[in-house]
């Protein structure tokens, strides 16, 4: 691991992107509560949630942190596609992009396995990092705001 020891603390943001793409009746699907798993969204959001509170156990060398905020937004696009969006705020030595990117797979993964059953064609189009803030190398921000395209 990185040795962060003389590192001040200071509040570090991230936000991080997954999109999926999707049969447009999946999602119709989706939107009226028809998947037999369950309500997609807000188990979705609860993995993401988990996933970034977990990531020092499922990527090796990052270091654990007391994260202070995790949110994690689903919003249907047009087409079948849906944007999962997420949030990281901690104060501490070290950043939260992979908490940020963890909790957006997750959260995405997640939309896949409850959804599989009706749609085995959905793929996670992209994951990315949109921005970050706070540490010795200041703010990152996406020059490419839009993800490509298939």
């Amino acid at each position: 691991m990185v040795d962060v020891g003389e590192k001040a603390p200071t509040v570090r943001e991230a936000k991080a992107t997954a999109l999926l793409r999707m049969n447009p009746t999946t999602m119709d699907k989706i939107l009226a509560g028809q998947i037999q798993k369950g309500e997609v969204f807000s188990v979705a959001r609860l993995a993401g949630i988990m996933a970034a509170k977990r990531t020092s156990e499922l990527i090796p060398l990052c270091h654990p942190l007391p994260l202070d905020v995790i949110q994690v937004d689903l919003e249907p696009r047009a087409s079948g596609e849906l944007e999962v969006r997420t949030y990281v705020k901690v104060e501490a030595k070290t950043g939260v992009e992979m908490e940020a990117l963890v909790a957006a797979a997750i959260a995405a993964l997640t939309v896949y396995d409850m959804c599989k059953a009706v749609d085995r064609e959905m793929e996670i189009a992209s994951l990315y990092l949109e921005e970050k803030k706070g540490g010795r190398s200041g703010t990152f921000r996406r020059s490419r705001t839009k993800s490509p395209s298939r």
